[in-house]
């Protein structure tokens, strides 16, 4: 059983009041870093943890700290993406509702260190339910004096407040976010400058997600080293998968960071295996936005090694035959799923999602997923193939914020690994709106290594 540092309690009756999350250690970590720490040992706990930011771009959380700009005179801000808006990732929400105390004292210990009295925690608009539970902790917080002027006597202040936002997925890139908390549309900015030098009204900014600011908690109270002892290689630590699909138990899983991908879904401890005893035709690791992989990719490598829930082991092989591990939002496809319908599904998303900013992101998602639709529908021609790929390729890394590329790397990779079955919606229209292709090759064993060599 893997060792869990965010969920351990998430059972407790009661886990999500100040009292009994208080008497099952909580506050721990703010008592440590108020009465004994400066802001910058706080910074360098964190590094040594080598915590790599949850929310998808896996940027070293420490390093992304000391970016930060010390002006005279300006105040500094810690802006916690709550937004969660991606395509199979639930993880955060999860965690504000269920633990919300996990994130307020996480909030305390990084304002500390980041040497912010201000900060806010932006929440998803439609999550109604996760704004009230935050704004309870929040109030129970400030009462037992862990919020407002001089916590604990140490001289520090914080202000923390929650902020709802409108519902926007472009609000999830963080000068979106900062923008939209500032009253404005959420667009995303053009950078430089950094939010880490001008952000939430033009001064040094921090923002991270949810389960990056909960993990700062057992970072403090057990040492960046002892974090760091945890995971495999870079990937230190547990991050939170949030498994759904054709899973017989979907749901929020704490995992060790480099558990095999064959383990997480078919062990007991954690999905238990395709549903309904169908096999798994594909998966989507992180998200709607990474590149989805067909089953035999998904577990092993090209060259022959057990892939694993890390962030190195997914990107092996790059695009080509890899992916990421991107917000942990994991998603698997049995045999019965038609790719080619989830592509233009994930295409609607991103077409509605895109703010209109960019050409090629404003254009483009619209055109992929017309032309998805066509194949879908059975009007489509192999030359739509084609185009797809094409107009993935004038999105992908010509937009402002990686909206972008998150719309074009769903479609590209879906006709890399699967263009047969797009083929097949081209050639045999009729048939495919009344079956799916089926799992078809996507399940074989991959060639050996050394066959791959000779060729």
């Amino acid at each position: 059983m893997g060792r869990k540092l965010l969920l351990e309690n998430i059972n407790v009756p009661g886990i999500n009041t100040f009292d009994v999350y208080r008497q099952k250690g909580g506050y721990r970590a703010v008592e440590k870093v108020l009465k004994g720490m400066s802001p910058e040992d706080v910074v360098e706990e964190v590094k040594k943890s080598g915590l790599r930011g949850r929310g998808g771009a896996g940027f070293p959380t420490g390093m992304k700290w000391s970016f930060l700009a010390k002006p005279e005179g300006k105040p500094r801000y810690l802006v916690c993406n709550g937004d969660e808006s991606e395509p199979g990732t639930f993880k955060d929400r999860y965690l504000m509702t269920y633990i919300p105390h996990l994130l307020i004292e996480g909030m305390i210990v990084s304002s500390f260190a980041l040497g912010a009295n201000t900060s806010y925690i932006y929440v998803r608009g439609e999550m109604m339910p996760q704004i009230r539970i935050l704004e309870k902790a929040i109030a129970e917080a400030r009462n037992a004096g862990f919020l407002g002027k001089n916590i604990l006597g140490s001289g520090y202040d914080l202000e923390l407040y929650v902020q709802p936002g409108g519902g926007a997925y472009i609000c999830g890139e963080e000068t979106a976010l900062i923008e939209s908390l500032e009253g404005k549309r959420g667009n995303p900015r053009i950078k430089p400058p950094f939010p880490a030098i001008s952000g939430l009204y033009n001064c040094p900014t921090v923002v991270n997600n949810v389960e990056s600011i909960a993990a700062t908690v057992p970072i403090i109270n057990d040492g960046g080293d002892e974090y760091a002892k945890l995971g495999i290689g870079r990937s230190t630590g547990t991050k939170l998968i949030s498994a759904s699909g054709n899973l017989n138990k979907p749901g929020v899983y704490e995992i060790e960071l480099g558990v095999p991908v064959e383990e997480f879904i078919y062990s007991d401890e954690y999905c238990g295996g395709i549903a309904n005893g169908k096999r798994l035709k594909a998966v989507v690791a992180g998200g709607s936005s990474v590149p989805i992989l067909p089953a035999n990719l998904i577990l092993k490598t090209l060259n022959g090694e057990n892939r694993l829930m890390s962030y190195e082991s997914l990107a092996d092989g790059g695009f080509a035959s890899g992916t990421m591990l991107g917000s942990g939002g994991f998603v698997a496809f049995d045999e019965d799923q038609c790719i080619v319908r989830n592509t233009w599904n994930y295409a609607r998303f991103y077409h509605h999602e895109s703010c209109g900013q960019c050409s090629p992101c404003r254009e483009g998602t619209g055109w992929m997923e017309k032309v998805l639709h066509r194949l879908e529908y059975g009007h489509g021609k192999l030359s739509d193939i084609d185009l797809l790929v094409d107009v993935s390729k004038k999105i992908e890394g010509n937009t402002i914020c990686p909206l972008g590329d998150a719309a074009a790397w769903p479609v590209a990779s879906a006709i890399r690994h699967f263009r047969d079955e797009f083929e097949w919606h081209v050639s045999r229209p009729e048939e495919a709106m009344d079956r799916n292709y089926g799992l078809a090759h996507y399940a074989d064993p991959l060639p050996k290594p050394e066959a791959v060599a000779a060729n």
